[in-house]
């Protein structure tokens, strides 16, 4: 017994030692070796089921309590049993387990939330929760008010309710988020963008100081859903949304085809439901096929019409990126929804206006007219959508056409004199007679006190003429007054154009003057002068003086005749080279005979050539 005893004690060691390490597999064992020691031991079953649920054994957790349950009693294993139901989701079960007790400790009314909570009953979940937050102070307290505000979120997006502010504190990204929730839920949506933006905020900061963490991590996260028993903790809705939270993913990160197999098992699933349409219609424009997407929503719109408004926006929205104006008008125009709304008329006129449609334009303001004029007559909306539409009808030059408008508004308000003057105009055109005895109703001009400074609204930024000031004028400088005579201003006088020098009055003028010279009929040519002498055109080294001097026909002592054929004799009075530091020239031959003949220059060899100069 004693070494059997001393075995039990250090199990028992084991499993206080591998419990608060967090190693419930090690201490299931150890409690094992204890019962097989000690049956039926209260505290080891006890011990046992509480790893068991550790480590997610539901199932085998309740075997262990329905077996022992004489021994284990009922009070002792409430909560355990409780939860397990509530994991196996067998809510109902989890329910009755908790009314069985007659004094509810803290954790049990923390489970027993839980469950009002997955069986949406959020008016008994509110006063769990609040009864907790109220009469508890531990560290669980910031969860609880979490859990809170979860009910109250999904109270205002799911019944519709509006439940009293609590004063909840906003200071972690789990209680923003739910007030984001909240206000959407009540069609407050500048506000809840505001708080989303907040709470993204907060969680940046809340994760950025843990290092293995990353936000971004979308497709990692969204494995976490596929874990056994989260189908348990979320309510449909939000097992909905995690579905089609799926095929977005898979849409952006280019699995097309997982997209089309999860948006089409959410289709089968939810028939009615637009989402998955649009879910496929966004990955058919991701793959440039807008047609294949406008017949899809096409076909969901005609065989759902409740649920088709969204559709038809879609379709619009479609159409108008493939530049068919007419055809998302016409879309837009068929939404009985959205038909009257002052939003969509605006947009409805501007498109037409676009495509230079006036009169459907003008047909879109009449329905409308029309139907605030059956629904609410005289209401401010009514009043100005006629307002829109006669200004609408005069600048587009129908005033035929705007003349009900205004007598409309003339009527609401006599003393609209704007009204009262662009009806004057309108019927000036139609009936001169009804033009002038409204013309009686303007108030005369010395009625009308106009305190308008006129020099300072010519020269304003919008005048389109500015009127120069005159400058300031003092005695002998002042301007004659009308009975001296009016001050005339002098002409310029044009100047005269410059004739050419050689110009003559009395002569014809030459009737070619007008043609380049070239292709005047006198013209025969430019004559070939002289060339200049320049520097380098003679031998080399030589200079245009000494070029010209061994030319015979420019010399004063030349004979009148040349010498007889034959004869080796030469002029007398060749002259020699230049100058001793300049290269002979070849030997020249006396000039052609006759006078004024004259000698070639002697030419520059090429270069490369042999015996170079």
């Amino acid at each position: 017994m004693s070494s059997g005893g001393g075995s039990v004690d250090s199990l028992w060691t084991e499993v206080n030692r591998c419990g608060q390490n967090g190693d419930f597999t090690r201490a299931l064992k150890a409690v094992n070796k204890i019962l097989h020691e000690v049956k039926e031991d209260v505290t080891a079953l006890h011990c046992k089921i509480v790893c068991l649920v550790q480590n997610c054994s539901f199932k085998e957790a309740l075997n262990v309590m329905n077996t022992y349950s004489k021994v284990l009693g009922s009070e002792l294993i409430v909560f355990e049993k409780a939860y397990c139901e509530y994991r196996l989701n067998r809510v109902e079960s989890a329910l009755k387990t908790i009314e069985s007790v007659s004094e509810q400790t803290d954790k049990l009314k923390e489970l027993y939330g839980q469950v009002l909570y997955r069986m949406e009953r959020y008016d008994e979940c509110k006063a769990v929760y609040t009864d907790l937050i109220r009469n508890s102070q531990d560290e669980y307290e910031e969860e609880r008010k979490t859990n809170l505000s979860a009910v109250v979120a999904a109270m205002s997006t799911w019944e519709k309710a509006s439940p009293d502010d609590l004063g909840l504190s906003e200071t972690t990204y789990e209680l923003s988020y739910n007030a984001a929730c909240t206000l959407i839920g009540r069609g407050q949506l500048t506000e809840a963008l505001n708080k989303l933006q907040e709470a993204e905020e907060l969680c940046r900061v809340f994760f950025s100081e843990d290092s293995d963490q990353n936000v971004f991590d979308s497709k990692k996260k969204v494995k976490l859903t596929n874990a056994d028993g989260v189908e348990y903790k979320l309510a449909k809705k939000q097992l909905q949304a995690i579905e089609f939270n799926k095929a977005l993913l898979a849409m952006y990160t280019n699995q097309a085809d997982q997209c089309r197999k999860l948006s089409s098992g959410l289709q089968s699933q939810n028939p009615g439901h637009p989402r998955p349409v649009l879910i496929q219609v966004a990955q058919l424009c991701r793959e440039k096929q807008h047609s294949k997407a406008i017949e899809l929503l096409q076909r969901f719109s005609d065989q759902h019409p409740d649920s088709a408004s969204g559709i038809k926006l879609t379709m619009a929205q479609l159409y108008l990126t493939q530049g068919h104006v007419t055809k998302a008008c016409d879309i837009l125009r068929s939404i009985e929804d959205f038909k009257h709304k002052q939003g969509m008329i605006s947009a409805l006129v501007s498109m037409y206006s676009h495509e230079e449609d006036i009169d459907s334009a003008i047909d879109v303001f009449s329905q409308a007219i029309q139907y605030y004029q059956s629904e609410q007559p005289g209401s401010s909306v009514h009043l100005a959508l006629v307002r829109e539409a006669a200004d609408f009808k005069l600048k587009y030059g129908r005033k035929k056409e705007a003349i009900t408008d205004l007598e409309q508004l003339w009527k609401q308000n006599t003393n609209d004199i704007h009204t009262l003057a662009q009806l004057i105009s309108a019927y000036s055109l139609v009936d001169q007679d009804k033009a002038k005895s409204l013309s009686k109703h303007l108030p005369s001009p010395e009625s009308m006190s106009f305190n308008v400074d006129v020099d300072e609204l010519e020269n304003s930024h919008g005048a389109n003429y500015v009127r120069k000031k005159a400058a300031k004028v003092t005695g002998e400088n002042l301007p004659k007054e009308q009975g001296q005579g009016d001050v005339k201003k002098k002409k310029k006088k044009k100047k005269k154009g410059k004739l050419p020098k050689n110009y003559d009055p009395t002569a014809n003028p030459d009737p070619e003057r007008w043609l380049p010279m070239r292709e005047r009929t006198y013209y025969r040519g430019r004559k070939k002068g002289k060339k200049k002498e320049q520097v380098g055109k003679g031998t080399q080294g030589a200079t245009s003086g000494a070029a010209s001097d061994l030319d015979a026909s420019k010399t004063a002592s030349s004979p009148p005749t040349s010498p007889r054929p034959g004869s080796a004799q030469t002029s007398a009075s060749t002259p020699a080279p230049a100058a001793s530091n300049v290269v002979p020239p070849r030997q020249q031959k006396p000039a052609a005979a006759g006078p004024g003949a004259r000698k070639k220059a002697p030419q520059k060899k090429k270069k490369g050539g042999k015996g170079g100069w």
